[in-house]
């Protein structure tokens, strides 16, 4: 993992200093003094995806804890829609979901409330704007933070898709 020496904090607007800390494709740790600690580990023996920051979207190879509590992870596949790159957890009675919005950017909704839009490329460069209407809580901001590390931030639309494919295969 890599030393909170090498990588200065995010400085988030509700919760200060956040570090995420990748090591590898096989464990992402978010951690501050204001929110819950969150681990997310790949399965060791699992092949990595080079696609994919944690290394696969199968939630079976997934481990995701805040503090010490297992939570339910449901990345979806990840295939032609937006939508389809969603990832679902469920933690303190609360349904989170990240999900692509635009080419950079994914919303972040707990029970369906927008709470926030993340950008991250996969790495430990996460960057959150929370919106002004909803309670934010301290949970909201780990599970964002690890999902968007994790998994990558936005998706183009399904119509870009097609166009790139179409353009690929003409000569």
């Amino acid at each position: 993992m890599n030393d909170e020496t090498d990588r200065a904090p995010i400085e988030d607007t509700h919760f200060g200093a956040i570090t995420v800390r990748q090591d590898g494709q096989d464990r992402i740790e978010v951690d501050g003094e204001a929110i819950p600690r969150v681990t997310l580990e790949r399965a060791p023996a699992t092949e990595a995806d080079p696609q994919i920051a944690i290394g696969t979207r199968d939630p079976a190879h997934l481990t995701m804890r805040i503090d010490d509590t297992t939570v339910e992870l449901q990345p979806a596949k990840g295939r032609l829609s937006r939508h389809s790159y969603r990832v679902d957890v469920t933690y303190d009675g609360a349904d989170y979901r990240l999900v692509p919005d635009s080419v950079p950017g994914s919303r972040l909704t707990r029970d369906g409330v927008h709470l926030g839009d993340f950008s991250s490329d996969g790495d430990e460069t996460v960057i959150a704007e929370w919106r002004e209407d909803p309670e934010i809580r301290p949970a909201d901001a780990a599970i964002g933070y690890a999902l968007a590390s994790a998994f990558g931030t936005g998706a183009q639309p399904m119509w870009m898709m097609i166009v790139d494919g179409v353009s690929g295969a003409l000569p």
